[in-house]
C-alpha cells in the first residue's frame, strides 16, 4: 500500500484527479455489477409465472409480478396489468412507458463512465506534458561549463511515465465496465420486448376478445 502512495506522490499534482476518477470508476463498476445481478438472478423465473397466469387470472398474474416488484421485468410487466379493463392499445402503451422508465435506470452510471473514458487519457496527456516541463526546467546547461541535473530530468520524465499510464489504465477499466453495461443493457431490451409481446399476444388471445363479445 505505501508502495502505492509513493508512487501517487511521484506522479505529481495531476494524479490527484486521476486517483478520483479511479476511485469513481471502481464505485460506479461495482454498484452496477450489484444492480445486474439482481436484475438477472430472477428474471426468467418470474416472467415465465407471470404470463403462465395471465392465461387464467390477470388478477393473480398482478398478485405475482407485485410479490417481486423489485425487479425490473416485474414493474414492466405490472405496468399494464394494473389498469382495468383497458384496449390492447393502451395495456401496449402502459407496458412502453414502464420499459423507458426502466431502461433509464438501466443506463444509470453510463454518463460517467463516458467522461472517465474521455478525461483519464487527457488528464495523462496533461501529467506528461506538466512532467516534461519540469524536465526541460531542470536541464541547466551553461555556456562555459555545461552542468545537466540529471536527477531532476530522470523525476520529471518519470511523473510523465506514471500519470501516461494511470491515465490510461483508469480508461481501460472504465471502458470495459461501460461495454459490459451497453451488452447487458442491450440484452434486456431484446428480453423485454418479447416477454412484452407474449403479455400482449396473451391478453388479446384470451381477454381482449372476451371484452369485445
Amino acid at each position: 500500500m505505501s508502495t502505492l502512495f509513493e508512487l501517487l506522490a511521484k506522479g505529481g499534482p495531476v494524479m490527484v484527479p486521476v486517483a478520483g476518477l479511479s476511485i469513481l470508476t471502481i464505485a460506479c463498476a461495482l454498484e452496477r455489477s450489484w444492480f445486474w445481478w439482481h436484475v438477472l438472478s430472477g428474471e426468467s423465473r418470474i416472467a415465465r409465472q407471470v404470463l403462465e397466469t395471465a392465461k387464467h387470472d390477470l388478477q393473480q398474474a398482478r398478485s405475482l409480478a407485485e410479490s417481486a416488484s423489485d425487479l425490473p421485468i416485474a414493474r414492466f410487466l405490472l405496468a399494464p396489468l394494473t389498469l382495468k379493463q383497458p384496449n390492447p392499445e393502451t395495456f401496449r402503451l402502459a407496458m412502453e412507458a414502464a420499459g423507458d422508465r426502466e431502461f433509464a435506470q438501466m443506463r444509470k452510471g453510463d454518463k460517467l463512465l463516458e467522461t472517465v473514458i474521455a478525461m483519464a487519457p487527457l488528464l495523462g496527456l496533461l501529467g506528461t506534458v506538466s512532467g516534461l516541463i519540469v524536465t526541460f526546467f531542470n536541464l541547466r546547461i551553461g555556456g562555459g561549463g555545461s552542468a545537466v541535473d540529471t536527477s531532476r530530468a530522470v523525476l520529471g520524465i518519470a511523473e510523465a511515465l506514471i500519470t501516461t499510464a494511470s491515465g490510461m489504465v483508469v480508461a481501460i477499466v472504465a471502458l470495459a465496465a461501460f461495454r459490459v453495461c451497453v451488452a447487458l443493457q442491450s440484452r434486456q431490451i431484446d428480453y423485454f420486448s418479447d416477454i412484452g409481446s407474449e403479455l400482449e399476444l396473451i391478453y388479446r388471445q384470451f381477454w381482449g376478445e372476451r371484452d369485445e363479445i
